[in-house]
């Protein structure tokens, strides 16, 4: 079986998900995870797809000939790494908004080894305050050396100097 993460950006329209599904369905292949989304007027996913191996060269044209249609499309061919034994965590975020945020709480989580393995975003008016929120969700995955408690002082060092809240569980 064959693995690949299929991106996707396009102008937003009715149908879009299924004239993606359809060549996945007629190809024998598996949609196993998935974020899709309309930002900004534009549609934009990213797809895991397996695909028996003998089936991946005509998936992979049908997918790309949908490009026709004003898609941009791209295949990265992938195999799921091995369980290394990492730990999952889950981080939360909010505070008032502004630029750097998710600069700054990325380069410490790579400073201190930690890969996110899903990340949301976004940015709303705060209530009765004005001005605006930003607020995340991650998964991360931290290696078995990690110190659960170090990262979260680290974040908790964070939080105080961006001003926000940060919350740092188990899964």
């Amino acid at each position: 079986m064959a693995t690949f993460i299929l991106t996707v950006v396009g102008d937003d329209r009715q149908g879009l998900v299924s004239a993606l599904a359809a060549p996945i369905k007629a190809h024998g292949a598996s949609w196993e995870r998935s974020q899709l989304s309309r930002l900004a007027g534009k549609f934009a996913g990213i797809v895991l797809v397996a695909v028996p191996d003998e089936r991946l060269d005509a998936l992979a044209a049908d997918l790309t000939a949908l490009r026709t249609e004003g898609f941009r499309i791209d295949l990265e061919r992938t195999d799921e790494p091995a369980d290394r034994g990492w730990q999952r965590l889950h981080l939360e975020l909010l505070g008032a908004d502004r630029p750097g945020i998710v600069a700054e709480v990325s380069t410490a989580l790579a400073a201190s080894g930690v890969s996110i393995e899903d990340l949301s975003t976004d940015v709303h008016d705060a209530p009765m305050a004005g001005g605006t929120l930003f607020e995340a969700r991650a998964v991360l995955i931290a290696p078995p050396t990690a110190g659960t408690e170090a990262l979260r002082s680290t974040l908790e060092a964070l939080a105080d100097e961006l001003m926000v809240e940060i919350r740092l569980s188990d899964d």
